[in-house]
């Protein structure tokens, strides 16, 4: 199955023209501790649990190229992984839609810690999404900014979820 989008991979860099954008980076927690929590949480798909979604990987962790169906009731929200992100102070990932997700984009979910603090201990970890989409579906058509008030209150759960796993 193809991605239903054609700037894969932009999440990285400039968000492309046409799409609502997102771009958040909220402190989480502090030290080294919660930064290793809130990444494991990301990566094994706890972030996604957390925030009230079922989870059907083909993976047990986001690694590029897994598929993942996340569902809220009855819709299907299909993805595949384009990317993951694993350095030192930065680690994470950014999924893309598939044929049948309600929206047309991808969106990248990464914990960052610090790394100008005066030690690991001491660092503000923090978790940093970014996203552009459009309407996918007819029903996200048709609802238009209710869509955007949908992807907007996941946000904000997924960044609850991962101050959570994170111990805050």
């Amino acid at each position: 199955m193809d991605l239903s989008y054609d700037d894969v991979g932009a999440t990285r860099g400039r968000l492309p023209d046409g799409f609502h954008h997102i771009d958040r980076r909220v402190p989480i927690g502090t030290g080294r501790a919660a930064y290793e929590a809130a990444v494991a949480g990301l990566t094994n798909w706890d972030m996604h649990r957390r925030a009230g979604l079922r989870v059907e990987s083909d993976t047990r962790t986001a690694d590029t190229g897994a598929t993942v169906v996340l569902r809220l009731g009855p819709i299907r929200i299909p993805c595949r992984v384009v990317y993951v992100i694993d350095e030192t102070h930065r680690a994470g990932f950014a999924y893309g839609t598939l044929a049948g997700h309600p929206e047309q984009g991808e969106e990248c979910f990464l914990v960052e810690m610090d790394e100008h603090s005066a030690s690991d201990d001491d660092a503000v970890v923090y978790a940093h999404i970014r996203a552009f989409s459009r309407p996918g579906r007819w029903f996200t058509k048709v609802g238009g900014p209710v869509g955007r008030g949908v992807q907007q209150l996941f946000t904000d759960r997924y960044i609850a979820a991962l101050k959570h796993l994170a111990g805050t």
